[in-house]
Parts: structure tokens; sequence; C-alpha cells
């Protein structure tokens, strides 16, 4: 905890001098000129700054962070945090190259070219007009041609793959409307009365042809007789005699129930 506490205070310290050495240059800056004093200043300052970042211990950079945050240097915590989130793809530091300064238009800014295990990566630091406070510091990795494809192809495909999902997706609930609608009229139906089934249709007796037996001699002669007999019998024999004209059969069986 006391190491930590010494890392903490030796960054704020180099702070305090990057402004304390700066500020007596200030006065003989002109607008489009850096006094070559201040400029000198701020890279040795910022060259220690990166020193004490890199040499860090892994373990205790979260709590630095912290302890910045707390202390109002957030310039300093975004800086830790960008760190943090390199250190598997720098890998160890080896070397720092000559800084340069330049103004903005808040301020100032320095840049360190840094060469590390894995990649070379520039070391950024951002100051006010007044020299008051770090506005902003980051590490920015510099990538080859062949890792800038390769992080662009996978992006594309990406891209693609994720349009091609959601295409994918939409026809599959298009083709599902069809089966949402038998769905629907099955339900209907089911909730719908159920109709009283139609009476099956009455068939209508055909009456049957009349069968002419005039014909039948035979039949006529015993049919002449009985009505002769019948008719004698009850006296109500013609003048003129029985003739027959016709003979037929009535429907119904009414001569079987005689």
């Amino acid at each position: 905890m006391k190491q930590i506490k010494k890392q903490l205070v030796w960054i704020l310290c180099v702070a305090a001098c990057l402004f304390s050495l700066t500020a007596c240059g200030s006065g003989a800056q002109e607008d489009s000129d850096i006094d070559p004093m201040m400029a000198a200043s701020l890279e040795q300052q910022s060259g220690s700054i990166l020193s004490d970042i890199v040499a860090m211990p892994a373990d205790q950079i979260d709590m630095v962070i912290e302890q910045n945050q707390e202390y109002g240097s957030a310039g300093l915590a975004a800086g830790l945090e960008s760190y943090k989130g390199l250190m598997d793809d720098l890998g160890a530091y080896v070397s720092s190259g000559t800084a340069t300064v330049k103004t903005t238009d808040d301020g100032y800014e320095i840049s360190i070219p840094a060469q590390f295990e894995k990649r070379e990566c520039e070391f950024v630091i951002d100051v006010d007009k007044q020299l008051a406070n770090i506005t902003g510091m980051a590490f920015n990795p510099v990538y080859s041609l062949g890792e800038n494809m390769v992080k662009a192809a996978l992006n594309t495909l990406m891209g693609m793959g994720t349009v091609f999902v959601v295409l994918i997706f939409i026809s599959l609930l298009i083709s599902c409307f069809k089966y949402i609608s038998v769905f629907e009229n099955k339900m209907k139906a089911k909730s719908a009365p159920q109709a009283a089934p139609a009476p099956a249709p009455v068939p209508i007796p055909v009456p049957a042809a009349e069968e002419d037996l005039t014909d039948d001699l035979e039949l006529v002669a015993v049919i002449t007789a009985a009505v002769a007999a019948a008719a004698e019998a009850a006296g109500t024999v013609p003048a003129d005699g029985l003739v027959v004209r016709s003979i037929r059969r009535v429907p119904g069986g009414k001569w079987k129930k005689a």
C-alpha cells in the first residue's frame, strides 16, 4: 500500500513539475511558436510520466486509477485506463523516441513514439493553455496494414452476417403467416355454434302404372261371370246385359283384404 501511494504521489509530483517548470517560459511564448525551454521541459516531464506508467505493476493499476479519479486527475486516469486495455496487445516496454510538442486549440499536445515488445505505440499528453491541468492522455498503438485489413474484413463479415441473420429471421417469420391464418380459422370453427344436420330427403312414392288386363280373355270371362252373379243376386242386372270394357289392377291390395 505504501508503494502504491508512493507511485501515486510521484506521478502527481511529476505532473506538478511539468507545469511549474514550463510556467517560467510561458511569458516568452508567441502566438505561433513555442518557447524552446518550455518545449524541452514538456518533453522531459512527459517522458518521465511515460516511464513511471510502464514501470507500474499490473496489479496496482486499478488502485492508482481510482486514486487519480478521487484527486480529480481525470486526464491521468483516462491514460491509465487506455494503457490497461492495451497491455496484452503491446507487450513489454522497450524504448521511447524523441518527443514532439505542438499547440492545439485548448493548449499543448506532447507525443512520444514508444517501442513495445509486440508493436509501436504513440504516447500522447494534452495540457491546457495555462499549464495547470493534464486534459488528456492516451496510448495509440500502431497497427500494420495487414492487421488493419484483417480487422476491416472481420468488421465487414460481422456486419454482413448480422444483416443476413436478420433477413433469414424475417423470411421465416413471413413464411409462418400462412400457418397463423390456418390456426385462426380452426379456432373460429371451434368457437362457432355447430349447425344442425339437414334432414334426409323423403322419397316421393311413384304410383305404379295401371296394368290393362282386357286382353286376358280368361281373366275377363271369370271377372264378368263373378260380376254378373253378384248383380243378379242383388237384382241389379241391366236390361241390355253386362258388358265389360276394361279391367285394371287397383293398387293397394284391396282384393287381398276382401
